[in-house]
């Protein structure tokens, strides 16, 4: 689990609420009505934005937000560098043997055990990382669809809040509490704009392109052992790819 995910969230929310009880008035910042216009109204938008399957597939992918856990380059980096030893010393035949945890990986050196052209195995393996990207992209853009239509259907609920106040001026002790009533809907809608949707469509965004990265790392790793690259080569090839603080992490 993603605990800075978990953390973000949990104290954004926690630190709202806490705010609302110091207040002392806990109850008046509970309102039904207002909860369904915005939250309604939100997800509502998301099918009308978005595909009913593309927005069932975003929440899964939103998942990778709490559950999905960062990669670790060096292991990566070793296994390729272990890799191009092997063939080294071997074959690139002899590749096949090897147990390769990673998918993409492994799809990779089988191409090249298998004596694919250098060319066409980049060329399959970018294939996926584009079309990656795109589901990625979709996942993304749903969140930040609803993350700004959030405060929009709040503002809308305090429209209609409003409209209901002010059909109703004969009674003056009423205004005040309609009109904190009518504040709530855009309250709902900056908060699970600002604390759940807009910042999950960023950790999504982050979360691919550190996969991308690390499979970008894994084409380079690949076609280098296919051209029988000298695994140390390989090894500051790959690292090329990281910043000096990880490079040096690696060696």
């Amino acid at each position: 689990m993603d605990i800075a995910t978990l953390i973000g969230i949990v104290g954004g929310l926690g630190l709202i609420v806490a705010t609302i009880i110091m207040g002392g008035n806990a109850a008046g910042f509970i309102d039904p009505p207002s909860a369904v216009v915005v939250f309604g109204g939100t997800f509502a938008s998301a099918f009308i934005m978005f595909p009913m399957s593309v927005v069932l597939k975003a929440f899964k992918i939103a998942l990778k937000g709490f559950f999905s856990k960062s990669r670790d380059p060096k292991a990566i980096i070793d296994q390729i560098v272990a890799l191009a030893e092997t063939a080294r010393k071997e074959s690139l035949v002899a590749l096949e043997k090897v147990a390769i945890d990673d998918e993409y990986l492994k799809k990779g050196i089988i191409l090249v055990a298998d004596g694919t052209d250098g060319d066409l195995v980049r060329s399959i393996m970018e294939i996926e990382i584009d079309f990656m990207k795109k589901r990625h992209f979709q996942g993304q853009a749903v969140m930040k669809g609803m993350g700004n239509m959030a405060p929009a259907f709040g503002m809308i609920g305090t429209l209609i809040g409003l409209v209901n106040m002010l059909s109703n001026l004969s009674d003056p002790d009423s205004i005040g509490p309609a009109m904190a009533v009518a504040l709530l809907t855009t309250l709902y809608g900056a908060v699970i704009a600002n604390v759940v949707f807009l910042p999950l469509a960023k950790k999504l965004e982050e979360r691919s392109f550190e996969e991308s990265l690390f499979m970008e790392i894994m084409v380079e790793g690949v076609v280098a052992i296919q051209k029988g690259e000298h695994p140390s080569i390989v090894k500051e090839k790959l690292q090329a790819f990281l910043a000096p603080a990880m490079r040096d992490a690696t060696d």
